[in-house]
């Protein structure tokens, strides 16, 4: 059993030779989970995401690709402003429910200790977060291209991100690289 499932792969997923080679291909990149929120106490919502980049520079950026169709671009698109969230190992079940992979009775927010910003809705437990002011967007395929100005960091420690790779969430694991030079200290 793998996954949590007891088939050897999803059993939902498409059959291998009708993926589409795009999304096979975003899949085969590993990305760190995040979850972001926008939105007031009235209208808090979230989405958890794996496409995105950090642009440093002064200011800095982070890019993100959000699903046009989703409640997250609706509030990011009306707020102006949004949080990015980054997920450690033990965050599998929130990444889920922000997901909509997991029931969550009473709302995203149910049972999570939440603090409204100017930007939106913090989640507690979740240390490492940037707050982020929507610069602009841009149509693309089926998402938005969205830039956001980091307007201030919020830093944890964070041993272990969750990561996305192909279709499964994975932790990292300190390996020896066998490649290294073994005389350089690193």
């Amino acid at each position: 059993m793998s996954g949590g499932w007891i088939h050897d792969e999803h059993p939902f997923a498409a059959p291998p030779d009708l993926r589409d080679p795009a999304r096979q291909l975003r899949g085969r990149i590993a990305s760190g989970i995040t979850v972001l929120t926008s939105g007031g106490p009235d209208n808090r919502t979230g989405l958890t995401v794996s496409s995105l980049l950090i642009a440093e520079g002064e200011p800095s950026r982070v890019v993100v690709l959000v699903g046009e169709a989703t409640d997250l671009w609706f509030a990011i698109e009306q707020s102006g402003s949004w949080v990015l969230h980054v997920l450690g190992a033990g965050d599998r079940q929130l990444a889920d429910r922000f997901a909509g992979l997991r029931p969550s009775p009473g709302g995203l927010f149910a049972d999570v200790e939440v603090e409204d910003t100017p930007w939106g809705p913090t989640i507690s437990i979740l240390g490492t977060r940037a707050y982020c002011r929507l610069e602009r967007s841009v149509e693309t395929g089926f998402h938005r291209l969205v830039t956001g100005v980091i307007d201030q960091i919020d830093l944890a420690s964070l041993a272990d991100p969750l990561l996305y790779y192909r279709g499964r969430y994975r932790i990292l694991h300190d390996e020896p690289d066998s490649r290294a030079d073994p005389g350089r200290s690193t």
